[in-house]
């Protein structure tokens, strides 16, 4: 397929890449493995092992790690400086703490296989660097990015991006002839990362939203994500050259930029290319896969990636529990950053081309890497099969115990915040409770006292004394969590009214089915309201304007009955005349 390229766009190629991700993504996630293992096994498959419909995966693997670089760019817009600096002691701590274990603990890999000290010092450092793709794209398909959990996370990711700039000093060091490079040469070194550093901030502060400002005021929308990709590609470009990180650079354009206007906007543009070439770095990851190498070292690879992701594991945990995480916490941590990292590749290409490994000992522990990569997703589905996951951290939030009120809402967002206002305008006792804790902590702000519970939980809703409420009011945004919610009230508090908010009509039907005593989808009377103030506005006279609601209301009604009773097309029948009581001569309505 590379002959191809020479003549013109290697079409067939990228149909084959875009194929195979449509294919197996889909179809992963279906049986319950995940998009990031569909992507590997798409990769090996189309690859040089595989099908070999591509012989050079390496050329892939360095145009699609600008995924990893706009996906960081993506973290950085949620990162406020305000934040990212009450994020350092996480930061500098735990991520120092772990790197620093991890290291320890890996060498003796090395030294237990027969490999010089050097040798070993740099394959076990090599895998302490996680893979940032495969956990970022866990943790988001988990829903964990914004949990605190997740952010501590984050939090040693971008410890390990900072640590690629001394552990590739330590390459050098470590080199024959290594001991000869100067003091003054590292200082060096580390003085152009800073200046780099400062002049990414500095352009941020002063340059970025003077030039987005001009830019919108031209309102063509290309130029501002073509400005949105010059912004995130720069500032890779400029880390990359100080021999920082790629995703290092990106991260900070991101935090520069999350304070500003036009944060949002740029988040939208780069999503799509975020997307497909995260997709692509994934599947250019499986297709590197050698198997030829992983056959004639069968024993040594199984046994490295064993010990490796062991050893890694338990140094992750006794990081974690210092830390003062919860057992499930760190459990949970230790299978997620389990794996090596594509930085460990630039690590392994560094020692390489200085003589403290050869090819084959890179073409090794590649392969260990990539087949550690892949195991990830197995791992972590085994883990939520067999251990509760944790939860986001309770550390000055209070669980409910004993709580007791005229009242529980389930859920304080936009929703549970006004339906408690006229319960408490009238004088009822409410309890609330929410897993959000920075939703708690901004309630706290506003005088309500609002309890970390999770509803879903039979325990919880005890403590928060569900079975003695006069009514159970569900606000939650999560559409499963609503109706399990439900089903678990009405099975165990059947005289207890319960109450829920839904999203759209097709959780309307499923709270139903649950057993809820009276659900209203969220945008309904908002929508009402608004048609009838449009028909008004027409000309409309407002009796009439009310006639003609109150026949939508009650149509809506009667659709939604039926579709109780006989599903969708019985509904659909009803609004196109096809079941008997409508009345002749009038124009159809389609349903909302």
């Amino acid at each position: 397929m590379e002959e191809a390229a020479a003549h013109g766009p290697d079409l067939v190629s990228i149909v084959v890449l875009l194929a195979a991700g449509v294919v197996a993504v889909p179809l992963f996630r279906r049986i319950g493995l995940g998009s990031v293992l569909g992507y590997l096994a798409a990769g090996l498959v189309i690859g040089p092992f595989g099908l070999g419909l591509f012989s050079d995966p390496e050329t892939i693997l360095h145009v699609a790690e600008l995924g990893v670089v706009l996906f960081l760019f993506a973290i950085g817009l949620e990162m406020q400086p305000s934040r990212l600096w009450a994020m350092r002691g996480e930061i500098f701590g735990l991520g120092l703490a772990q790197v620093g274990l991890c290291m320890l603990l890996l060498w003796t890999v090395g030294l237990a296989l027969g490999y010089p000290v050097a040798a070993s010092l740099i394959s076990g450092t090599g895998f302490v660097l996680t893979s940032t793709a495969i956990v970022m794209q866990m943790l988001e398909e988990r829903g964990d990015l914004n949990q605190p959990n997740g952010r501590r996370i984050i939090a040693i990711l971008l410890l390990e991006d900072l640590a690629i700039v001394p552990l590739l000093a330590l390459v050098a060091f470590l080199a024959p002839g290594g001991e000869s490079v100067t003091l003054a040469h590292r200082l060096g070194s580390v003085a152009i990362g800073l200046a780099a550093i400062a002049a990414l901030v500095a352009a941020g502060r002063w340059l970025l939203n003077p030039l987005f400002r001009i830019l919108a005021m031209s309102r063509a929308r290309e130029v501002m994500t073509a400005a949105a990709l010059l912004v995130v590609l720069g500032a890779a470009l400029l880390m990359q050259a100080a021999g920082l990180s790629m995703a290092m650079g990106a991260f900070l354009a991101g935090v520069l930029l999350s304070e500003s206007t036009y944060r949002h906007q740029l988040e939208a543009d780069v999503e799509p290319f975020r997307g497909i070439l995260l997709g692509l770095f994934f599947l250019s990851v499986g297709m590197a896969l050698d198997l030829e190498v992983i056959a004639r070292n069968l024993g040594l690879v199984a046994v490295s990636v064993a010990g490796f992701m062991l050893l890694k594991s338990l140094g992750i945990y006794a990081v974690a529990r210092i830390g003062r995480a919860s057992h499930a916490e760190a459990l949970e941590r230790a299978v997620l950053m389990a794996q090596g990292g594509e930085f460990a590749f630039v690590l392994y290409g560094a020692a390489v081309a200085v003589g403290l490994l050869g090819p084959e000992e890179n073409a090794i522990l590649v392969a260990v890497i990539i087949v550690s990569m892949a195991l990830t997703p197995l791992m972590v589905i085994l883990h939520d099969r067999l251990a509760p996951r944790a939860g986001p951290s309770t550390d000055g939030l209070e669980a409910p115990d004993g709580l007791h009120g005229n009242a529980l809402i389930i859920g304080f967002g936009r929703v549970g915040q006004i339906v408690s206002q006229p319960l408490l305008a009238r004088g009822f006792e409410i309890a609330m409770i929410e897993t959000d804790p920075e939703m708690i902590e901004a309630a706290a702000d506003f005088g309500f006292k609002v309890h970390y519970g999770d509803g879903t939980r039979l325990d919880i809703l005890h403590a928060a004394g569900a079975d003695a409420a006069g009514v159970i009011v569900v606000c939650v945004d999560d559409r499963e969590a609503a109706v399990q919610i439900v089903e678990l009230c009405k099975a165990e508090f059947p005289l207890v009214p319960v109450l829920a908010r839904s999203f759209d009509r097709q959780e309307a039907l499923r709270l139903v089915e649950a057993g809820v005593d009276w659900q209203i989808r969220e945008t309904l009377l908002s929508a009402f309201a608004l048609g009838e103030k449009t028909l008004r506005t027409l000309g409309v006279p407002e009796e009439e304007a009310a006639e003609v609601m109150e026949d939508v209301r009650s149509r809506d009604e009667m659709r939604f009955e039926r579709e109780l009773v006989g599903g969708i097309k019985a509904a659909h029948d009803l609004i196109r005349g096809n079941l008997p009581g409508r009345n002749e001569g009038a124009a159809p309505r389609e349903p909302s």
